[in-house]
């Protein structure tokens, strides 16, 4: 689906993004693979799974709120002379707590992570696009930022806040040629699922139809097609992947 297609996937080193990088991989796409480190651990992911698919799979390193160095990461990618296609704006941060017992200082670095870097980086990615005139933007939201609950003060509200620019940025670009989309997947089997306390997990799971995680190749695999020709007349759509959530 993505054969000789350039991607930017931020936040590989783990869960969704890692899973990301190997689906989009195995679909013939070359990759800028961004994590916040270096570490033995990415390099060797990265290698394997380039060799494995016959693709280029670049590491790009940076902490997305730091200005500087994301600058540093696009200088990469534009000194590369590679065409675009797409960025999957994975990276994030979970959070919860009662609004009473979080500090506004907590909720503004939820944000910070949440919207103003993938904000900030997606500014920088689509002037690129706008050149170019395509490519598709992929934010990664969460059912959270629809269907706000108590504890959400932070990290619901956050994601709403990205699915609000996610709809802005799709009327803005789409006379371009550039679509712009967010997936809303529910409660998925990575490391952050298992930071949750266990009363909210499982409410999450009994009130999901078919009651269980979602797993990370699913959302992959959405964001996959979103980020591919096959999804040419869909911009502004924000996708819930929760099964079946109620």
């Amino acid at each position: 689906m993505l054969k000789d297609k350039n991607v930017i996937i931020t936040g590989t080193n783990r869960g969704i993004g890692k899973k990301m990088m190997e689906v989009f991989a195995a679909e013939g796409a070359n990759i800028w693979a961004h994590a916040r480190k270096e570490t033995p651990e990415f390099l060797e992911l990265v290698y394997s799974t380039s060799i494995k698919n016959n693709v280029t799979i670049t590491p790009i390193y940076c902490d997305m709120i730091n200005k500087q160095e994301m600058k540093e990461c696009m200088k990469q990618i534009m000194d590369s002379k590679q065409k675009v296609d797409a960025l999957i704006n994975n990276v994030g941060v979970a959070h919860g707590g009662l609004f009473q017992m979080t500090s506004v200082d907590e909720i503004r670095r939820i944000f910070e992570v949440n919207l103003f870097s993938i904000m900030e980086f997606t500014q920088m990615v689509s002037r690129l696009m706008v050149r170019q005139k395509c490519g598709s933007i992929v934010n990664m939201a969460s059912i959270s930022g629809l269907d706000l609950h108590s504890g959400n003060c932070a990290y619901g509200t956050s994601k709403a806040a990205l699915i609000a620019f996610t709809k802005t940025l799709s009327a803005e670009l789409a006379p371009i040629g550039i679509r712009v989309n967010a997936i809303a997947p529910g409660l998925t089997d990575t490391d952050m699922a298992a930071l949750m306390e266990g009363k909210s997990g499982i409410s999450m799971i009994r009130d999901s139809s078919m009651g269980r995680l979602g797993k990370p190749e699913e959302i992959a695999k959405l964001a996959l097609f979103l980020a591919s020709d096959k999804a040419s007349f869909i911009t502004g759509q924000v996708i819930r992947c929760d099964g079946g959530a109620k």
